[in-house]
């Protein structure tokens, strides 16, 4: 009779493994996948209990706390300040306004970079990629400082124009204001689009782009028709980490925005270390957290459907 019509408990035991010794095995496999989840779940606690909770937890919760509580308990008088003041609403309209803008074109210019380094591949461009990939480690600040050297009052490209055209002052004077903190964004947070976008072109099934094209379909076509619809997940993906990170800048705020530009991370700032009224700094912090988790949260969601974990 052939083996196909044999019991697996008859197979097993010709094999000479009883059922009691399968059996046996079977609950030591149980058993020591139960120690790893128990060992896994240990390790949890201990990160949440010994990492995540003085470092990120407890501070959070000081910060809460902080925003809800005065003289005689509970109170919310720090966030009806925060709201109650005229320059709010300014204030928080100047911060998205520059969210909006500096986001929008970074993410428009980081698109265009990464289809170019990709379908128009010339020579250097893995060098410019790898570039781009460095440049994300480099600190904010750091652009700021390297475009007042360069289109600053006395930066060299502004001396430079003022002696070839013979003018009576720099022409170019943008930087200390909405104009300059725009390009400083920009310039930063662009390669921030540029690496999810290459990866999820990198995903796409270049036979449906030849075929579109053996068709007849222009390059204009390709791209929205083929190739925006099968990478529009990561580079939305990328988008919203763009957006989340312009939102959270701090340095380029700090080095460029004059006096008259004063942002909701700017205004926390002053409330912390120049008014000292910690509540109100407190309940700014609480709302800008809550804009940050919410653009978090979409930028989770996006993933999963990307198939990012």
């Amino acid at each position: 009779m052939s083996s196909l019509f044999v019991p697996d408990s008859v197979a097993r035991n010709e094999g000479g493994i009883s059922d009691a010794d399968l059996s046996a095995q079977f609950a030591a496999h149980a058993e020591e996948a139960k120690r790893r989840e128990r060992k896994g779940q240990w390790h949890l606690l201990f990160i949440l209990v010994f990492v995540l909770g003085p470092l990120v937890v407890y501070p959070l919760a000081r910060l809460v706390m902080l925003s809800v509580t005065g003289a005689n308990g509970f109170t919310l008088h720090a966030y009806t300040a925060f709201f109650g003041n005229p320059e709010t609403r300014g204030m928080i309209g100047t911060t998205l306004g520059i969210l909006v803008a500096s986001a929008s074109i970074a993410s428009l210019l980081g698109v265009a970079i990464a289809s170019m380094l990709f379908f128009r591949p010339f020579a250097g461009a893995r060098l410019l990629t790898r570039f781009l990939e460095l440049f994300v480690a480099f600190p904010s600040f750091l652009v700021a400082f390297t475009l007042i050297f360069l289109y600053g009052s006395q930066g060299s490209v502004s001396i430079g124009l003022q002696r070839i055209f013979s003018l009576d002052a720099t022409p170019l004077d943008f930087l200390f204001g909405i104009g300059g903190v725009i390009l400083a964004e920009v310039v930063f947070y662009a390669p921030f689009v540029v690496r999810p976008t290459l990866a999820s072109y990198a995903t796409l099934d270049m036979r449906l782009v030849e075929a579109a094209k053996s068709l007849g379909a222009d390059g204009w076509m390709v791209a929205t028709k083929v190739v925006l619809p099968l990478a529009w997940p990561g580079i939305a993906a990328g988008t919203i980490l763009c957006f989340l990170l312009t939102l959270n800048e701090f340095g380029i705020l700090l080095v460029l925005g004059s006096a008259h530009l004063i942002t909701l991370p700017i205004a926390i700032y002053s409330a912390a270390t120049v008014d000292l009224d910690l509540p109100t700094a407190a309940a700014g912090s609480v709302v800008m957290l809550l804009m940050s988790l919410s653009l978090y949260a979409l930028y989770r969601r996006v993933n999963r459907r990307a198939g990012v974990r």
